[in-house]
């Protein structure tokens, strides 16, 4: 499920035009006008003549608080677009039909977000929808790759799904608002620290079978981990996400390793951090497993009144693959504790060669598991603390990552 929509990096405070074309999958532009405005942002809204036959002015100003435009000659200044065009912070097109990028790639004046894109030097996203087959025609493409390389506009999908009623799914599906809003967060977050970078993130918990149908694990929902490889992603980084089984759809952007034991997390790592730039042991993993598993369902009345389970360590997966990290890369770990937090941690972060470990007890309120807060104390090996108020996990990846681009500004 996702976290409550409040304003927040990166988009707190900036301000976004978001052009709606004439399209089918304008309806969903509303909730992301909504979304939007709702992280925090001032949502400009300009409409395609041919987009208020989908959808109506008036629905994008009661979810944005301001008006929506739909006139290139407006009566309230006939440079509107230029100053639209100045103060955005941001530019998104959704949808983005195949008229709208024929009259894009040609630098078209002939409506409003057409000459926005003309007067502005903000970054431009543009999600594409429409008809697979008009998707797929030639001249679309070359639209879309005068676009993408001539301009440096971002194009956003569309992915595969079902379209319009009456035609079958296809390529030409406009991407989610959730989806958008993440793109349009890279827009707008992307900074030197974290461009071309490699960066992974072990996330969730572990599960060790006791049969083939019961497991040791945690109750560890991989939000922390997601948080920060959606973080990283936005500013600017290659992320690649070593996940335990979580419910959480898969971080934007993010390539995404599957695993559910800890040996096979282990294995995974290995065959990753040597290029990493930053490395983040977001995961829960289980100490211990059943030093056998069992091939069949332990039966309770063939097990008797009680079940004896021999456990062996797991590896420990920071430490067991510290020769492998990239010389000069930055090393985040996570300690949970449910007493003496910072003592517990300082061993940890001393003898995993931590640049920084994240501390948080289990079981206090708004921290720990299940929630989506979470209260952290930093720890960094000259011995300084720092401790964090209660806050959103997705607020408190930007402050991990915060401290990461300090300690990056010193590596090449």
């Amino acid at each position: 499920m996702r976290a409550p929509l409040t304003p927040r990096r990166p988009w707190r405070g900036k301000r976004i035009v978001l052009g709606v074309t004439g399209g089918i999958a304008a309806y969903k532009s509303v909730q992301l006008a909504r979304d939007l405005t709702r992280l925090g942002a001032e949502v400009d809204v300009v409409l395609t003549r041919a987009a208020t036959r989908f959808v109506a002015p008036l629905s994008f100003e009661g979810v944005t608080g301001r008006p929506a435009r739909t006139d290139l000659f407006a009566a309230d200044g006939s440079a509107l677009h230029v100053r639209l065009g100045r103060e955005a912070d941001a530019v998104c097109v959704a949808p983005a039909t195949a008229d709208f990028l024929a009259r894009a790639a040609h630098g078209r004046a002939d409506d409003l977000i057409c000459t926005v894109l003309l007067a502005t030097r903000a970054p431009v996203v543009v999600c594409p929808a429409m008809n697979h087959r008009m998707f797929a025609h030639p001249q679309v493409q070359a639209n879309l790759a005068h676009l993408r390389e001539r301009l440096g506009y971002r194009i956003a999908g569309p992915v595969e799904g079902p379209l319009a009623a009456g035609e079958r799914d296809g390529p030409g599906r406009m991407l989610e608002p959730e989806q958008i809003e993440e793109h349009m967060g890279r827009a707008l977050g992307e900074e030197a620290a974290f461009l071309e970078r490699e960066v992974l993130v072990t996330a969730g918990p572990t599960r060790e079978p006791l049969d083939p149908v019961r497991y040791l694990g945690n109750r560890s929902s991989g939000r922390m981990g997601y948080a920060l490889a959606r973080a990283a992603w936005r500013r600017g980084a290659r992320v690649t996400v070593v996940s335990g089984p979580t419910s959480l759809e898969p971080p934007l952007g993010a390539e995404v390793i599957p695993v559910e034991t800890a040996v096979e997390m282990k294995e995974a790592v290995e065959g990753v951090l040597g290029r990493m730039d930053v490395s983040i042991f977001a995961a829960a993993v289980a100490d211990f497993r059943p030093a056998a598993s069992a091939a069949q369902k332990i039966k309770r009345n063939e097990a008797g009144p009680e079940l004896t389970v021999r456990l062996t360590a797991n590896p420990d997966i920071a430490a067991d693959t510290r020769s492998l990290r990239r010389p000069g890369g930055v090393t985040v770990g996570f300690a949970l504790e449910t007493r003496d937090l910072l003592e517990g941690a300082r061993v940890k972060l001393d003898a995993k060669g931590f640049d920084l470990l994240v501390a948080n007890a289990a079981g206090q309120d708004g921290s720990g598991f299940d929630v989506d807060t979470n209260e952290v104390t930093f720890l960094f090996p000259e011995g300084e603390a720092e401790s964090l108020p209660v806050l959103p996990k997705d607020e408190v990846a930007e402050e991990i990552l915060d401290r990461v681009a300090e300690l990056l500004a010193g590596t090449p």
